[in-house]
């Protein structure tokens, strides 16, 4: 190999900018120049200098805008070449390695999570869904087509592809209706083994099913084999023997005449009360002798 071809096959090194003394010197034009953009009282106090690239040398400030923590107000200086007088070249606000910053983007299709589809919202066709496949492929046939269309069940555009399967089964077994979940590892008896127990279809079948019964905080929920609650239709627990109580009885009580009552009830000649029979007391018959 030649010299040239050495030379030219060697990386070329990119040579560090020489520090302005004069622009790094002009912090006054570059403080005066931040507070002519700046909201008043917002530019702080001067965090350093730093090359650019030759006779280029931008200033930081500190940003004490409510909110802008960790930004910096920076003015960038310039002087021309064998000048002396120096320049304002730019004056923006960047944020500093420690900045409050708002997230990156992200495309809805990233951004959205479980649970934030409200009642009338519609999200649009995924058309490369990994999570399903072709439903089933038309022959041309017209009645092999309808047979699969209608006789077996095939409607379906599309179905769960084998890995949206193993995702689904996945988030299931791992969630609150698994065997880990505070609730299976207090119940009695699995859900395997529980009348209310109904089978999914397909593949599904042998890990998961539905709840059935309408005493279960998991009714109408998918839920693993290996889950359970308390409401399991063959456990039991015995009968607490409630003692019968004794009646109450009242001593303090006591029958009180309503005496407005008796005052409209007129009294007999007698001196009876108003509810004893009035007669002739020449009517009586004589006492015994």
């Amino acid at each position: 190999m030649s010299v040239a071809e050495s030379t030219a096959a060697r990386p070329r090194r990119t040579r560090k900018p020489v520090l302005d003394a004069a622009a790094a010197a002009a912090v006054d034009l570059a403080r005066a120049a931040a507070e002519e953009v700046a909201d008043e009282g917002t530019v702080g106090e001067h965090l350093g200098a730093s090359a650019e690239a030759e006779r280029l040398v931008s200033h930081a400030f500190d940003c004490l805008l409510p909110g802008y923590r960790g930004w910096r107000w920076t003015v960038t200086l310039t002087r021309a070449s064998r000048a002396r007088n120096v320049t304002v070249n730019e004056v923006c606000l960047l944020p500093g390695e420690d900045a409050l910053r708002a997230p990156e983007w992200l495309p809805w299709s990233e951004r959205i999570s479980p649970g934030d589809v409200g009642p009338r919202d519609t999200l649009p066709r995924r058309a490369d869904d990994p999570y399903l496949e072709q439903g089933y492929a038309a022959t041309g046939e017209t009645e092999a087509d309808e047979l699969a269309l209608f006789e077996l069940g095939l409607g379906r555009e599309r179905v769960l592809s084998p890995l949206g399967r193993d995702e689904a089964a996945t988030r299931w077994y791992e969630g609150d209706r698994g065997p880990r979940s505070e609730i299976a590892e207090n119940a009695a008896g699995q859900c395997s083994t529980c009348g209310y127990f109904l089978l999914l279809a397909g593949s599904l079948r042998q890990v998961f099913g539905v709840c059935a019964n309408e005493w279960s905080p998991e009714d109408g929920r998918v839920v693993s084999a290996d889950h359970g609650c308390g409401a399991h239709s063959e456990t039991d627990v015995e009968a607490e023997q409630e003692a019968p109580s004794a009646p109450l009885v009242d001593d303090l009580a006591v029958d009180v005449l309503d005496l407005a009552e008796a005052a409209d009830e007129p009294a007999d000649r007698t001196g009876g009360s108003a509810g004893d029979p009035v007669g002739d007391p020449a009517d009586d018959p004589a006492p015994a002798p």
